[in-house]
């Protein structure tokens, strides 16, 4: 696939990257739709399995903030690290990116919180020619007007905003595919239209 294809949004399995950003059980009582939001990374994660690609996993500061909330299977995840920046693009996992994935052109990104490191990790992503997809209903915030404010300017900046349902789409591009069954199934509940793009209080 051209890489021009790409950055208008087509997505290719063996170029592409899933980022989980920082989902720590801490931050539970205070993020909203965080419910969503885990079975989101979830569903991302079990779909990773079916296209082969890799899924790399940030926690911020575990020692004071705690590690990855156990409602999410990290078995499977090709790295799991620490990090003390808001980014999750660190020389960590740039180095295993190079390595893992060495024609990447897609980043699939995911977590919280949408106004801080997802918006700060989709800034580095593409200052280095990385095309990235946030899923709308794969990220939060603790404000709902931080989250939406979010998604509107990472749109401005040319980040494809969709959902677990439309990128997933994406990958399979064809009935015919394999993953046809087992992805079908992963997209049968929709994610509740209350956790959508635009807050309607704004």
């Amino acid at each position: 696939m051209a890489r021009n294809l790409l950055k208008l949004g087509a997505l290719e399995a063996k170029k592409t990257a899933f980022l989980l950003c920082d989902i720590q059980e801490t931050f539970r009582p205070h993020v909203k739709h965080f419910g969503e939001v885990v079975k989101v990374a979830n569903k991302m994660i079990e779909a990773a399995k079916h296209f082969q690609i890799p899924v790399y996993v940030s926690e911020q500061y575990p020692k004071g903030l705690g590690k990855t909330t156990k409602d999410i299977n990290l078995s499977d995840a090709a790295l799991v690290y620490e990090k003390t920046t808001f980014s999750m693009v660190t020389p960590e996992l740039q180095e295993r990116l190079k390595k893992d994935v060495p024609e990447l052109g897609s980043v699939v990104l995911f977590g919280i919180e949408t106004h801080a490191c997802i918006e700060q990790t989709v800034i580095d992503l593409m200052y280095d020619g990385v095309t990235v997809h946030v899923l709308a209903d794969g990220v939060s915030s603790r404000s709902l007007m931080d989250r939406s404010l979010a998604l509107q300017r990472l749109q401005m900046i040319g980040c494809f905003v969709g959902t677990s349902e439309n990128v997933l789409f994406k990958l399979l591009k064809d009935k015919n595919n394999p993953a046809f069954k087992a992805i079908s199934k992963l997209n049968s509940k929709p994610t509740p239209d209350e956790f959508g793009l635009v807050d309607s209080k704004i």
